[in-house]
C-alpha cells in the first residue's frame, strides 16, 4: 500500500507554521551554543524530509464549552526532542492527545505527513503514547504487558520473543519478564510502560508527565534512560511536563505554552555543547538554559492573566 497523507481538518488547509520567538525577545529567551557532533544527535539525514506532524491554527472546545486550544501551531520534525511545557489548564495534554489521534480538532488542521493513514484518517502505528500512570495489567507479568500491542497486531508471543527482550533488554528490564506489576518499584513499572511504547518500533514517541509521580532520584535516573534511549534509537519525542529543569535538561526545542486557552507562547531552540549528564546539571550552560525557560514561563503566565 502507498504512503497517504492524512489530516484531521475542518476547514481547508492553512499553512503550516513554526511559532517563532519576536526577534526584540528572542536574545532573552534563546540559548544557542555550538554543539559537539557527539552531544546532541541530529536527526537521521540532513537532507530536508517532510515533518511527522503539521499543527496549523488548530482550536480545541470541548462539549462543556471550555476552549482547550485556540489557534495553535506545530510542526515537529523528525529526530527532534520536543517538550510542552506550561502551567496547569494549558493544553499540553489535550495537544498531544489530538497528536495522537486520540482527539478531534475543533478548527484548524493536524496533518502527519510523513504517515500512513488509516480508515479512521489516523496515523496507523507510527505512534507510541507514554500516560502518567504506568497502566500495566496487574494480572499479567512483564512479558506479556510488553507484548500486548503486538498481539492486538496479530503476532504470537513466540514470534515476538526476542523483539520483546530486546526492548526489556534496552529499558534494563531483561530480568524482570516474569515479574509481575505489584513486584515493581514505580520506576520499573515506568519503564515496563516504555518498552511497550516502544516494542512496536514507532516513529513518534509521546509522554505525558510519566514521572511527575516518581521520587527526585528515580525520575533524574529515568530522564537519562529516555535520552540514551533517544540518541541510540533516533525517535521523534515529544513530552509534556511542568518542569522548568527537566523540560531545560531533555529537549533539544520547548514549546512554552499558556493557559485559557492554551496556545503557543514561545517556541525555544535550546542547543549545548555539553553532554547532558550528572556534569551537566550543575553546568553554566545548564543555569542559563533553566533561567532562559523561567523567564518564558513567566511570561506565558502573566501573558495568560492579561488576556483574561
Amino acid at each position: 500500500m502507498g504512503e497517504m497523507r492524512g489530516s484531521h481538518a475542518l476547514r481547508p488547509p492553512l499553512a503550516h507554521v513554526r511559532v517563532e520567538i519576536p526577534a526584540a525577545r528572542r536574545k532573552r529567551q534563546t540559548i544557542l551554543m555550538t554543539p559537539q557532533p557527539s552531544a546532541m544527535p541530529s536527526a537521521p539525514g540532513e537532507a530536508r524530509k517532510r515533518p511527522l506532524v503539521a499543527m496549523a491554527e488548530v482550536t480545541k472546545v470541548f462539549s462543556s464549552g471550555t476552549v482547550a486550544l485556540s489557534g495553535m501551531s506545530l510542526t515537529v520534525e523528525s529526530g527532534e526532542f520536543i517538550s510542552l511545557l506550561g502551567p496547569s489548564g494549558c493544553g499540553k495534554s489535550t495537544a498531544l492527545r489530538i497528536i495522537a489521534g486520540l482527539g478531534d480538532v475543533s478548527s484548524g488542521r493536524i496533518d502527519w505527513p510523513s504517515s500512513r493513514i488509516n480508515s479512521k484518517g489516523q496515523p496507523d502505528g507510527d505512534i507510541s503514547f507514554v500516560f502518567q500512570e504506568p497502566t500495566l495489567m496487574p494480572w499479567k507479568n512483564v512479558f506479556d504487558n510488553v507484548h500486548l500491542p503486538l498481539k492486538l497486531r496479530g503476532i504470537s508471543k513466540t514470534a515476538a520473543r526476542d523483539q520483546i527482550m530486546q526492548v526489556l533488554s534496552t529499558v534494563g528490564l531483561q530480568d524482570f519478564s516474569e515479574a509481575y506489576p505489584r513486584e515493581l518499584s514505580g520506576g520499573m513499572k515506568m519503564r515496563v510502560s516504555i518498552a511497550r511504547a516502544l516494542v512496536t518500533k514507532p516513529k513518534l514517541l509521546l509522554m505525558d508527565e510519566p514521572f511527575a509521580a516518581l521520587d527526585e532520584i528515580t525520575r533524574q535516573k529515568l530522564n537519562d534512560d529516555v535520552l540514551r534511549l533517544w540518541k541510540e534509537t533516533g525517535i521523534t519525542v515529544i513530552f509534556v511536563t511542568h518542569s522548568v529543569f527537566e523540560s531545560a535538561y531533555l529537549s533539544n526545542r520547548i514549546v512554552v505554552m499558556k493557559a485559557r486557552p492554551g496556545r503557543v507562547h514561545a517556541d525555544l531552540p535550546l542547543v549545548t555543547s555539553l553532554e547532558r549528564d550528572a556534569h551537566y546539571r550543575t553546568s553554566e550552560e545548564y543555569r542559563q538554559a533553566c533561567e532562559t525557560v523561567s523567564h518564558s514561563l513567566i511570561g506565558a503566565i502573566n501573558a495568560a492573566k492579561e488576556d483574561r
